[in-house]
């Protein structure tokens, strides 16, 4: 998400500009003077591009321009674009640099919005603030991190924004402790920010100019101020950035009743940057039973999955202790493909081990390049991050809990409680009433599968069972689930597909396993399916969708068994 150089208004020590990054790119949303003073401590030669969003030309959001042009012209070399948000604005920002800065024009790109395509832009988004200005100021809609968000730069009302602000989007909006024309007055929003707190809408603060007026005034709100990037002076600061995440994580998790657990990894995470004062971290779930490390939580950077024997995550599991390394591309356990998939540059890393209540480890967080020309320290950051990873810890196993139990232990396949979960998450957009979108659902059953048992025994029985998973689960596609019901039932959910496609993947799945030999305990069984395929109609419940498939079920099994059935 977004990380803050400042959140002041133009009369503050640190002026509002924000930064994220994409891969290799960094984008910058404004940038003051004291951006770029506190930009210096960054490795801009390890970035592939730099981007730069302007909402309006005042000076506060853009008289560090110059000098970052400066800088990576003669002496970092690495490209900068400058996005303006309308033409004339652009032409504003090439006579400021032209005429006033001294830059050549080969020295950066210039280009308006509209010329930008970048998954992470989606809209500009016109607005008002002083007289002066007008029809030139501007904020943005984004994607970051798979999230909605809206950075209203400098406005003096919110109208503009509402249409994008859909539920459980990130807000950015400037606020002021003043009642004036030209900003938002912290008590005019107040019902605003209510509002949108009901629909689970993130709001954060930025553009202040009396923090502490403007923070005591919507206190009681789930308002945050925007999160800083801060070279912390003494552990007090540290503390307070701490207190900030611990804060956000109860609001959400416990007063908005979340239950995305990824948020927590998520702020967790961010919690051992902070402490760290590395430049990313990342929270790896180990799945044992695909045999792969994963990241459930990764700042700056896209999920990552590796096997599990592979990497410094990877040998920390399998050693049960902490590793550092501050030279990783010495290391043979190294995983480079990491990198080159991502074009970062791992300069030290620190991995910690988790394990649950019994002493299973489980998973493990990690580090990466921490802000000292040294590295990590063996003992004192371990020492510093042992209660995030315990935390870490405990989420997981909590999570891994949750996850067993939509799973059954024989066949690996989610079960009914898997099958009910999903549709109110994975499914959920299906399901309503007015819902316009298509999904199919067969229900199938195991061909007189009591005489399996009888005739050879429990033991083949189950090998039965866990053949036939297996054989379903690698039939479904990118939008399709397979559950076991129950016994010998099985379940597939078909999103995006029609009772047409639905019946030909029943007959294909019905094909395969009549002419499949199952090793059984020492036999070989031949075994087929019934099955009975409906159009999920959203106006009625899962439960009466099931009962249709299961009605036509019933017909196959009464008509000769080893057949596929529908309306």
């Amino acid at each position: 998400m977004l990380t803050f150089f400042g959140r002041g208004s133009a009369f503050t020590d640190h002026h509002n500009s924000a930064y994220f990054e994409d891969g290799k790119d960094l984008v910058i949303i404004d940038f003051s003077m004291t951006s770029f003073q506190l930009l210096n401590d960054f490795d801009l030669a390890s970035y592939d591009h730099i981007y730069i969003l302007i909402t309006h030309t005042h000076g506060d959001h853009v008289s560090g321009l110059g000098m970052i042009i400066d800088l990576l012209e003669f002496s970092v070399q690495t490209p900068i674009t400058i996005i303006a948000p309308s033409d004339r604005v652009k032409d504003d920002i090439r006579y400021l640099l032209r005429e006033v800065e001294g830059c050549e024009d080969s020295w950066y790109e210039l280009i308006c919005c509209c010329e930008l395509d970048k998954p992470w832009f989606n809209a500009v988004i016109p607005t008002s603030h002083t007289e002066e200005l007008a029809g030139k100021c501007f904020g943005f809609h984004l994607t970051i991190d798979g999230k909605s968000v809206v950075y209203t730069g400098d406005t003096n009302t919110l109208a503009p924004y509402e249409e994008y602000l859909t539920d459980g989007c990130y807000l950015y909006t400037e606020v002021s402790a003043y009642n004036s024309p030209v900003h938002l007055y912290y008590v005019n929003i107040l019902e605003d920010i209510k509002r949108y707190e009901a629909r689970g809408i993130h709001v954060f603060l930025m553009h202040m100019d009396d923090e502490a007026k403007i923070l005591k005034g919507l206190e009681g709100t789930y308002a945050l101020p925007a999160p800083l990037r801060v070279d912390f002076k003494d552990d007090s600061e540290m503390l307070g950035r701490i207190y900030e995440i611990a804060d956000s994580l109860y609001r959400d998790m416990c007063m908005d009743g979340s239950t995305d657990h990824n948020m927590l990894f998520s702020y967790v995470t961010q919690l051992g940057k902070i402490i760290a004062g590395a430049d990313r971290a990342s929270f790896w779930k180990w799945d044992r039973r695909k045999r792969e490390l994963w990241t459930m939580s990764a700042t700056g950077v896209d999920k990552i999955v590796i096997p599990d024997d592979s990497g410094l995550v990877g040998k920390a599991l399998k050693d049960r202790k902490p590793l550092i390394t501050n030279d990783p591309y010495s290391d043979p356990a190294f995983n480079r493909e990491v990198d080159i998939k991502t074009g970062y540059k791992t300069k030290s890393i620190l991995v910690l081990p988790v394990a649950d209540i019994n002493g299973r480890t489980i998973g493990a967080l990690q580090l990466i390049n921490k802000n000292d020309e040294k590295g990590f320290d063996p003992k004192t950051d371990p020492h510093k991050l042992s209660l995030a990873a315990l935390v870490c810890g405990i989420a997981l196993e909590s999570e891994t809990f949750l996850e067993d139990s939509h799973h059954d232990k024989l066949t690996g396949l989610k079960n009914r409680m898997g099958f009910y979960h999903d549709f109110q998450t994975v499914f959920k957009p299906y399901t309503g009433k007015d819902s316009d979108k298509v999904m199919s659902v067969f229900i199938c059953d195991i061909d007189k599968f009591k005489r399996v048992n009888d005739t050879y025994g429990h033991n083949a029985g189950d090998d039965v069972l866990a053949f036939t998973a297996g054989l379903l689960e690698s039939c479904c596609g990118a939008n399709e689930n397979i559950y076991r019901w129950g016994g010998e039932e099985f379940v597939m959910v078909m999103a995006e597909s029609d009772l047409k496609s639905c019946v030909a993947k029943a007959e294909e799945i019905r094909v395969k396993l009549m002419g499949s030999d199952i090793e059984a305990d020492g036999n070989t069984i031949k075994c087929t399916l019934s099955f009975g395929c409906t159009l999920y109609d959203p106006a009625k419940s899962i439960e009466e969708n099931i009962s249709t498939a299961d009605g036509w079920l019933y017909k196959a099994k009464e008509t000769g068994r080893n057949r596929v059935c529908f309306e």
